[in-house]
């Protein structure tokens, strides 16, 4: 079957949409957000249907937006987003939709200046974000309100970013967002919707994030997204920022709906920097305990360890969120939060210090400048810590990053995906076993067992450095 021959389905589907929209597993608009919903929306055992239906015009502003600047994140309305599922089907109407990514960002389709084409268009796969609240006060998929669609950009695999939010969430991090796949379907006013094959679902990290996830213990704080330069050392005022949906890129960006926020926000930020970097002894002890969960964040960065994520805030000051549960400056705790995991599993990078993201040394994983994890690493009883969640990584046998334990589960979800793969962009659309054809070490393998086995090099590294 040709995937242009697919309109009549489409609006059948759009229909169907509509007449289940009120008759939905869990409640399509919960103000509650419980995880649930989330757990119900991210399931990885479905592959659901996702339908975006837009109009011609707001497509055409949608190109020109990125053609007058790349990295604007402004949305155009799209008439109705249905996810369609065998157990429910979810639907919403006049659904925000942008693009997303740093360096990932293009056009969806055709070249600089051209409007859509409906006899012959020229479709590219992008990073979409989908909100429901920026044109309505109500409308959610079972509580989600918000969620970041990815294709697999220079991951032949397909499975990389899901691999690492799996695991970390069956290790016990908390934290770490949800995703899932879906088959993404899109419509551009009346003509032949197109088929853009398997995107990766993801939670957006966000305010009903934080409200899903009773362990913050309050939804009462600041949630930072932090970019380049987020070294949580230097505090100038040019580094802190107040979202307004601006193109440019700021060190820490407040995710807050109110800027009346932003100074005490950013006094609290500055005073854990400031006393992060001049506190020592046992007085730094008793402060880093009282305002970071360490153990959560030892926890955490041993797994990211484990998985080859290099391009984060200790190696890179890049791609991370930071949440403070509490708005004052002494009564709060702070968290990191795992964030953009594509970059990992044997693609690796010359980057910061690292030049072989499987063989690197974990208790040096980045820059000295970044100094939260040297700082805490300092203290014998945190290093001793760490140690012990590293070796939870150092046979490759273990339950969460063994050889053949991840190849069954990556097996299966490749199995899941591949038959549909083919798709109207014409790109992504075969399955390999290689990491990003930018990386610096072509010769890692997820499946095939051998010397280049990237479970097995990270296994039998972290075993050398931590002393199993």
């Amino acid at each position: 079957m040709k995937w242009k021959s697919l309109p009549a389905l489409f609006l059948s589907v759009l229909v169907l949409a509509a007449s289940c929209a009120k008759d939905n597993v869990i409640d399509n608009d919960s103000d509650t957000a419980v995880l649930p919903g989330a757990d119900f929306i991210f399931d990885d055992s479905k592959l659901p249907q996702m339908y975006v239906s837009v109009s011609e015009s707001e497509w055409n502003r949608l190109l020109q937006l990125y053609d007058e600047e790349p990295h604007n994140k402004t949305y155009v309305k799209c008439t109705s987003v249905s996810l369609v599922r065998g157990d429910g089907t979810f639907s919403c109407s006049d659904v925000g939709l942008r693009l997303r990514g740093q360096t990932s960002r293009r056009r969806p389709e055709g070249a600089k200046g051209q409007p859509h084409k409906a006899d012959r268009p020229d479709w590219h796969h992008v990073h979409f974000g989908l909100n429901t609240r920026v044109f309505a006060d109500s409308g959610s998929f079972a509580g989600v309100r918000r969620i970041n669609l990815k294709y697999a950009k220079e991951d032949p695999s397909y499975v990389r970013e899901h691999f690492c939010f799996d695991m970390l969430s069956r290790y016990g991090i908390w934290t770490a967002p949800k995703s899932s796949w879906c088959r993404l379907y899109l419509n551009v006013g009346n003509h032949s919707p197109a088929y853009y094959g398997v995107y990766l679902m993801m939670e957006s990290i966000d305010k009903q994030y934080v409200k899903r996830r009773y362990e913050f213990g309050t939804q009462e704080g600041w949630l930072w997204k932090c970019a380049w330069g987020a070294n949580l050392r230097d505090t100038d005022d040019w580094r802190f920022h107040m979202d307004d949906d601006s193109p440019d890129t700021f060190a820490y960006d407040l995710k807050d709906d109110d800027p009346r926020n932003f100074e005490a926000a950013k006094a609290q930020i500055k005073d854990f920097i400031k006393n992060l970097n001049t506190l020592k002894g046992a007085e730094f002890y008793n402060w880093i305990q009282k305002v970071c969960d360490v153990d959560l964040l030892l926890k955490t960065y041993a797994a990211l360890v484990a998985l080859g994520h290099w391009d984060d805030y200790w190696n890179d000051m890049n791609n991370f969120y930071l949440y403070f549960s509490g708005t004052g400056t002494q009564d709060y705790k702070m968290y990191m939060l795992p964030f953009d995991l594509d970059n990992t599993l044997g693609t690796s990078h010359n980057c910061g210090v690292q030049h072989d993201s499987g063989r690197h040394d974990p208790y040096n994983w980045g820059l000295k400048e970044c100094v939260l994890l040297y700082k805490i690493l300092e203290v014998s009883d945190f290093r001793d810590k760490y140690t012990r969640y590293l070796k939870d990584f150092a046979s490759v046998d273990n339950p969460w990053t063994g050889q053949q334990q991840s190849a069954s589960r990556i097996r299966q979800w490749q199995g899941f995906i591949s038959p549909f793969l083919r798709n109207d962009t014409g790109e992504d659309m075969v399955i390999r076993d290689a990491p990003a054809s930018w990386g610096n070490h072509h010769e890692y393998r997820l499946l095939e067992d051998g010397p280049n086995n990237w479970f097995k090099v990270k296994a039998e590294s972290i075993a050398a450095y931590c002393g199993k």
